[in-house]
């Protein structure tokens, strides 16, 4: 999780930025085994009230070792899952705003409860 706090550029953040290979190739073959969760939890209207979409560098090709045909290539093109919500100055300052924050905070708990157990099981759901 990120806090940025400058006037006019208020953001919160959370997910992965940078994965290492072998995270990413994990994220990535449990996107390709089943990505109905991973889509369950972006498309939930209170994260898309709350960030919108899943954010992230991507590649412009097909990631090495998946089919450019994949039903899911517009997850696995992902090489950051970022969940990013930005604030007016208006926000930032009112009395509200730890509220406000705390919200989106827990509004990133579900992506991060799945992104957790794929980095900590196998494809069998076995811890690793």
């Amino acid at each position: 999780m990120y806090f940025h706090l400058e006037p006019g550029n208020t953001w919160l953040a959370g997910g992965f930025w940078s994965p290492n290979a072998e995270d990413l190739r994990r994220i990535r073959d449990d996107i390709a085994f089943d990505d109905a969760p991973l889509r369950k939890i972006i498309k939930n209207k209170t994260f898309v009230a709350t960030f919108g979409s899943l954010q992230g560098e991507q590649l412009k090709t097909t990631p090495k070792g998946f089919d450019a045909n994949h039903e899911a290539i517009d997850l696995l093109r992902y090489k950051q899952f970022l969940l990013i919500k930005k604030f007016t100055d208006e926000e930032v300052l009112s009395a509200d705003f730890v509220k406000l924050a705390n919200h989106t905070f827990k509004n990133m708990r579900p992506f991060l409860d799945y992104m957790s157990e794929v980095l900590t099981t196998d494809l069998n759901g076995q811890e690793i």
